[in-house]
């Protein structure tokens, strides 16, 4: 694709990002194993929100030890740790308001991206991204959780990726994707608005817009467990805390994420989430 490779920049995602500029560092490398891992290391050493976006990611993270499957190019890979005054237990629902902050970003941008619980960005009913969180408290003592949150995009959707994940790939659109520094900094002006507002209200202030871009609502679902069949049920949106709400014989019931999966019925496939 035309542009394609254009080189991350620094000074480019920046321009991109006035709003967030001035508060998050922003480091570019050619080529890690993984940004998420690099972070979480250096967490002693961060004074401040800090971002990491790499050219090729050779051993990307996702959920529940998964990899994180791209082709050299053809996505956008970055972490971006974040100090939080918020217990662990608080940040339940912060997978779910980084979706939030993702889809309504390029829906500014023209493009409708629907969210599937916990962390999958959709496209077209095909898989555009992922989220991944890990937290980690303060090395200097201090108490603060940090979230290094992990974020893979695809730029690009070939074939042989699709069969490497085996479900379809969606992709942005040439024009939206053949910037990348502009659309980095894009993401980021978004990511610090709603991180921001997460730290002052929790994931409350996200459970509607949530909702009103959940992509399987109505759907017939189930919930597994490394494989087995837990539970099933309609999926009706998630609650203030971000538990899925299926709606079941015995009622409606709430779900964690923890480790599980969530599979439509109706194709039978199973739809893992996973992140950079």
């Amino acid at each position: 694709m035309q542009g394609m490779h254009n080189l991350l920049s620094v000074s480019a995602i920046a321009a991109g990002a006035p709003g967030a500029a001035g508060r998050v560092a922003i480091e570019v490398v050619d080529r890690t194993a993984s940004t998420n891992a690099d972070l979480l290391a250096r967490l002693g050493q961060l004074s401040q929100p800090t971002l990491l976006a790499a050219e090729s990611q050779t051993a990307g993270r996702g959920r529940a030890g998964r990899a994180w499957l791209s082709c050299d190019g053809g996505s956008l890979t970055f972490s971006l740790a974040w100090p939080l005054q918020r217990t662990i237990r608080e940040l339940a629902g912060l997978p779910l308001a980084v979706g939030v902050a993702l889809a309504e970003t390029l829906g500014a941008c023209k493009v409708p991206v629907r969210l599937k619980w916990p962390n999958d960005l959709l496209l077209d009913d095909a898989k555009l991204g992922g989220i991944l969180i890990e937290t980690a408290l303060d090395r200097n003592g201090s108490q603060r959780v940090w979230a290094v949150i992990g974020i893979g995009m695809n730029l690009a959707g070939p074939e042989d990726l699709a069969r490497q994940i085996g479900r379809p790939v969606a992709a942005l659109p040439a024009g939206l994707a053949q910037d990348r520094n502009r659309l980095l900094g894009t993401l980021l002006d978004g990511l610090d608005g709603a991180l921001r507002q997460f730290e002052r209200e929790g994931f409350a202030a996200f459970c509607d817009r949530w909702n009103a871009l959940h992509a399987w609502v109505g759907k017939d679902v189930s919930i597994l467990d490394h494989g087995r069949v837990i539970l099933e049920g309609v999926a009706a949106g998630v609650d203030a805390q971000g538990q899925l709400l299926l709606d079941t014989a015995a009622g409606l019931m709430p779900v964690l994420a923890g480790d599980v999966s969530l599979r439509m019925n109706e194709n039978g496939s199973e739809q893992h989430a996973v992140a950079g």
